[in-house]
């Protein structure tokens, strides 16, 4: 089948470039005027068309459509030429093509594909979110595992005991950084008010 005007594959169904049709029909009239008077004819915007501006090498802009291979094939009929005629069964052809069975099943696995990916992509966010979270979780079962109040230097051993390589000196500084204790020099290592607010719901988690 002779290519006679480029096709996008990359929606739902195939469509095709508003100007580029009003091209290759050989109509005289400005496409702006053309594509006003076609689109008149019952079609709807973001249905059976898109618009969008588009950049010129010279600084201006122009507006262009992309529609779809149904609308495109009812505006060749309309135009009632021979290259109307042409194209008309240039579509009818492609939308025999798009709907054989192996097209559809090829459309099915790109589909399939994609979701894949996407759940894919997903689980990574979730895997990352899960290793973020693991210190503050290891945290709050070796403080809720303690029965009286607990020194820092207990807490480092019992997060070791629970993987986290971590000693006194260090657990100190990570306490500080994620607002557990307080940095400033006045109250520095003091409790701050999300550590005394976590304390409090560690405290209700072991009763």
């Amino acid at each position: 089948m002779e290519n006679l005007i480029p096709v996008n594959y990359d929606s739902e169904q195939p469509t095709v470039s508003a100007r580029d049709l009003h091209e290759g029909l050989g109509i005289k009239s400005k496409y702006a005027d053309w594509f006003k008077n076609m689109s008149a004819y019952g079609f709807t915007e973001n249905i059976d068309y898109t618009t969008f501006s588009k950049n010129l090498e010279n600084g201006g802009r122009i507006i262009e459509h992309i529609i779809s291979v149904d609308m495109a094939k009812q505006i060749c009929m309309i135009q009632r030429s021979e290259k109307g005629r042409l194209y008309r069964q240039y579509f009818l052809d492609l939308e025999k093509a798009w709907n054989t069975p192996e097209q559809v099943f090829a459309r099915a696995l790109r589909m399939a594909d994609k979701t894949i990916e996407s759940l894919k992509a997903d689980n990574t966010a979730l895997l990352e979110s899960v290793e973020r979270m693991r210190p503050k979780e290891v945290f709050a079962d070796a403080v809720s595992a303690s029965q009286t109040s607990i020194l820092i230097g207990e807490l480092a051993k019992l997060l070791r005991q629970n993987g986290i390589e971590i000693g006194q000196r260090r657990l100190f500084s990570w306490m500080r950084e994620n607002g557990f204790l307080v940095k400033r020099r006045s109250s520095r290592n003091m409790p701050s008010q999300k550590g005394m607010e976590h304390a409090t719901i560690y405290q209700e988690r072991r009763t």
